[in-house]
């Protein structure tokens, strides 16, 4: 049955499979012990590409039908037999990671529903130093296999040239992922440039196939991902949040130009951009941040932040943000904001800012009570209510 438990003797280690036969692919009827005896069945191969590595558990709590969650922090409840490996974060916080070196490992953390495995491009003995260049294939929508398939042969021959071997690797998506075995010589910072030095080559060399262009307007055929080789403790994950209530001729205030300026803002630091879905950004449009109404992209943002997939905010200036106590308090889970100005800001000055734009917010409105009032009481027609900015 789906709620009982199943106990499996591995490597001298007793591992349990919690809701054996719940649907992990309902399409085709395979259960979570399928999956975790198909993970048995390939451990050597699943250890030569993950074993030794810190992972990001990425979660199909509720099936591949619906979308996972990533976990960067190892559950606290856990066997003691479960290694870990503590990352230092650009934000000043840190996490214990999984590391997993033997079968029973890896079922446990197949049992969490992790249905792929995601390892950082470091081992756990050496987390300064990347011993694998990855790049991702990326197609934008239209583009057929074979021309994927055409600059990846791409890729083979710039790494040729550079005495290197690549790997191909499927994504699980439309692309797939290169991987480059490499000397533990160099920063993170290092490879990182080497493998946007090979995204750009490989446009130049098939120019019709594909491109390494950042911005996605931009974009045709095959994007040439370059940002697969940091890993989430060399770079800040970083959200673009976009809010206005009310239309305006303060250029900058737009949301075009708050998407522009923070999506720069991202590029120009080197943080990995936190989409929302297909949207780059998270934006909304036409609601105020000092009334209680709900703001979809912004508890959309804050959800991944509370699973610690997004670590700075890049908006204009707080008051883009929140303007309620209620909003503050959320914000409360080590989480920095970004401002157009260059400030990174921090949990305490955050609160008092945030302080201050509620409070203007309230003066703002007394402000309008107070001027309608007058207006009604001198016998003129009251207004019909208008968000601010």
């Amino acid at each position: 049955m789906a709620g009982s438990a199943e106990l499996i003797e591995i490597a001298n280690r007793t591992v349990r499979i919690s809701n054996p036969g719940k649907l992990c692919f309902p399409r085709t009827g395979h259960t979570k012990l399928d999956l975790v005896r198909y993970y048995l069945a390939v451990t050597d191969g699943a250890l030569r590409g993950a074993g030794g590595r810190p992972l990001i558990l990425k979660r199909f709590v509720k099936g591949v039908g619906q979308p996972p969650f990533f976990q960067k922090r190892a559950p606290t409840t856990r066997p003691e037999w479960i290694e870990t490996v503590t990352l230092a974060y650009p934000s000043g916080r840190s996490a214990d990671e999984v590391v997993v070196r033997d079968a029973a490992q890896l079922a446990w953390v197949v049992n969490l529903g992790c249905v792929d495995l995601n390892p950082h491009a470091v081992r756990s003995d050496d987390l300064d130093h990347p011993d694998e260049l990855r790049v991702d294939l990326d197609p934008v929508p239209g583009v057929e296999w074979r021309q994927i398939t055409a600059v990846a042969l791409v890729v083979r021959d710039v790494l040729a040239d550079a005495g290197l071997i690549g790997w191909p690797k499927t994504s699980g998506s439309r692309g797939f992922h290169i991987v480059c075995r490499i000397a533990r010589r160099w920063t993170f910072s290092q490879v990182r440039r080497a493998a946007e030095a090979l995204a750009h080559e490989v446009a130049r060399r098939a120019p019709e196939l594909a491109t390494s262009r950042w911005w996605k307007e931009e974009r045709h055929g095959v994007f040439v991902d370059y940002n697969q080789t940091t890993t989430r403790s060399h770079t800040v994950k970083a959200a673009v949040y976009a809010r206005i209530s009310a239309t305006t001729d303060t250029s900058d205030v737009t949301i075009a130009e708050q998407q522009r300026r923070g999506l720069a803002i991202v590029r120009e630091r080197g943080w990995t951009l936190v989409p929302d879905g297909a949207l780059d950004t998270f934006t909304d449009d036409g609601l105020s941040a000092s009334k209680r109404k709900p703001r979809p992209a912004f508890d959309r943002m804050l959800e991944l932040a509370e699973r610690g997939a997004v670590e700075v905010i890049v908006v204009r200036d707080v008051d883009r943000l929140l303007r309620n106590r209620r909003d503050l308090a959320r914000l409360d889970v080590g989480v920095k904001v970004a401002q157009w100005d260059g400030q990174v800001i921090d949990e305490m000055m955050l609160d008092l800012l945030a302080s201050v734009a509620m409070s203007e917010a309230r003066q703002i409105s007394k402000r309008v009570a107070r001027n309608e009032a007058l207006r009604v009481n001198d016998g003129e027609k009251a207004k019909a209510p208008r968000g601010g900015v």
